[in-house]
């Protein structure tokens, strides 16, 4: 792929919603405490992205210029993300759903955006699992993807898509899942600058910061080395999603242009202060991988760069459908 090819952002509600992400830029250091937003500032996405519907606004510093977060609602605008497997067993099984209209009928026509119709994310409620499923739809309307989930617990499921037709926007819904058997929460990684994935290095720098866009840079190396080949997936050199620790609010961001690496940028705004997971998706010799963050932003939070520990693999697994 061209450096220079434009990759649009994978939903424009998302991308107003986290902050709309660029090509890479000037080397950033480790992430810092964010300044305390002035009267005025906001997360404004960059020209042509377009704002969605939200699901909650946050609280703290920044919210009241912070965009909403997205995929905490199983229906909006119009549409619903229907669970035909809602408790899934642990280990390999098969996820079904649809996506239903305003009238219940389920839908069949979409818009293809990074070569698929609708991105599938599922993430344990602890945050250490996380899967980036690309679903198959049937001719009636019904989707179906295999999956992986580990262990028993609470899950949650998202569903981002664009309807067809000319003045569709961008729609991101979330429902729980619930994988039947004994539970046992983990607890979430502590912030480090580096994730480690199948031998890859991946730093994280920059700032994340509550109703105030930053910049998020990502370098990937291995032994030592930068990885100056990544190869495109889905039509970008890296994807980033972020999930708030807690409610799970969802936030989805990746590069529009540059590359091919060692650094892929973002400018990214959080909803609110608070703890978030952030998974990056790269691909290189052929298959992709997932390395794993935790990110405190906001006052009465340490904030700090990510990081991952041995149970990463699993955090930042990535299966396909």
């Amino acid at each position: 792929m061209n450096t220079g090819v434009k990759i649009t952002a994978f939903a424009a509600a998302l991308a107003a919603t986290f902050g709309t992400a660029y090509g890479v830029g000037k080397g950033v250091g480790p992430v810092d405490e964010p300044a305390k937003a002035t009267h005025g500032e906001h997360a404004a996405s960059k020209p042509g992205a377009e704002s969605g519907a939200g699901g909650h606004a946050g609280h703290g510093e920044g919210a009241a210029n912070a965009p909403a977060a997205g995929g905490l609602q199983v229906s909006d605008g119009g549409y619903t993300l229907a669970m035909e497997t809602p408790r899934p067993a642990a280990g390999a099984s098969v996820l079904k759903f649809s996506i239903k209209d305003a009238a219940g009928r389920k839908v069949t026509a979409y818009t293809t955006e990074h070569g698929k119709e609708l991105h599938f994310i599922v993430a344990s409620r602890d945050l250490t699992v996380y899967r980036h499923l690309h679903p198959v739809r049937a001719a009636d309307g019904t989707w179906s993807t295999p999956v992986d989930l580990p262990t028993a617990g609470g899950y949650k499921a998202f569903a981002d898509f664009k309807p067809a037709g000319k003045n569709a926007k961008g729609v991101t819904l979330g429902v729980d899942l619930s994988v039947p058997g004994a539970y046992a929460p983990q607890p979430l990684p502590a912030a480090a600058p580096t994730a480690t994935v199948d031998g890859y290095q991946v730093a994280l720098g920059g700032t994340l910061a509550p109703g105030r866009a930053g910049e998020l840079k990502l370098t990937v190396s291995r032994g030592g080395k930068p990885v100056t080949d990544l190869e495109p997936y889905l039509g970008a050199y890296g994807h980033l999603v972020a999930l708030r620790d807690g409610d799970l609010a969802y936030l989805h961001v990746h590069p529009n242009e540059g590359g091919p690496g060692p650094d892929v940028s973002f400018t990214a705004t959080a909803p609110s202060a608070g703890t978030y997971r952030l998974f990056l998706d790269f691909q290189h010799g052929g298959k992709v991988r997932t390395a794993a963050f935790t990110v405190h932003a906001g006052p009465g939070h340490a904030t700090g760069p990510a990081s991952t520990d041995s149970a990463a693999h699993d955090a930042g697994g990535h299966s396909h459908g």
